[in-house]
């Protein structure tokens, strides 16, 4: 079973220094039928304007990872952490028992385009805590690269909850596959191009849930980079 969740029925807006995209529920967008699935609670997608960010705001009890496309994206948090996130990158901050933190674009030049990804934890009130990983192209070329796991297995992110993500960049052509296991979902996101998730054609901002399948196949109709969810 497929559901496609087409780009232009996500929440969002334009704000002026922040164009926004929500898969799911968040913030003034609110749908019942969108609150999101499984553990994946957000799905944003953000373009931010040069100079402009979110200032200091707290989290707590949500595992937060963000992936940036393009762009230079700074980041401060009350952890005492601070860097600046440049495309291929990601974070993972685990908020836990709560945190606060702020994220700019670090650019007086250029917008920075990402998403910011919610999964819910499956243990709550942990110690806060924070990650980086650089994935260069050739190692999620034409395949699956682990990027979060449980365990941070294959020098993966690590996260609180029975989730791993994957993240492919494809050539036009190219075809790659997740097995899933009995009682697993997926949920597939297409960050930019073009690619046919089991039968299914997405374009950029699309994404798929998949239940009830002995794998996710994706095949490039040009070429793609997707974010794969083996969600239980």
């Amino acid at each position: 079973m497929i559901r496609v969740r087409k780009s232009n029925e996500r929440g969002g807006g334009d704000h002026g220094w922040l164009k926004t995209k929500h898969t799911f529920s968040f913030g003034q967008y609110y749908d019942p039928q969108q609150m999101g699935f499984r553990s994946l609670r957000v799905m944003n997608e953000d373009f931010i304007a040069p100079g402009r960010g979110f200032g200091t705001h707290p989290h707590d009890n949500m595992e937060i990872i963000t992936y940036v496309l393009d762009g230079e994206l700074a980041h401060r948090d009350s952890m005492g952490n601070g860097s600046t996130l440049t495309p291929g990158r990601f974070q993972r901050m685990s908020a836990g028992t709560g945190v606060t933190h702020s994220e700019y674009n670090a650019s007086q030049e250029r917008q920075v385009h990402l998403y910011q990804i919610w999964i819910m934890p499956n243990v709550k009130n942990v110690k806060p805590s924070y990650e980086e990983l650089d994935v260069p192209r050739e190692e999620k070329l034409n395949r699956l690269r682990l990027v979060a796991s449980p365990d941070g297995r294959d020098e993966s992110l690590t996260i609180h909850q029975d989730a791993a993500i994957y993240l492919g960049d494809l050539e036009a052509g190219k075809e790659t596959s997740l097995p899933l296991g009995s009682g697993r979902h997926a949920w597939v996101q297409v960050l930019r191009g073009g690619a046919t998730v089991n039968g299914e054609p997405l374009t950029a901002g699309d994404a798929a849930a998949v239940s009830e399948e002995a794998a996710v196949a994706i095949r490039a109709d040009k070429a793609a980079e997707v974010m794969v969810f083996d969600l239980g």
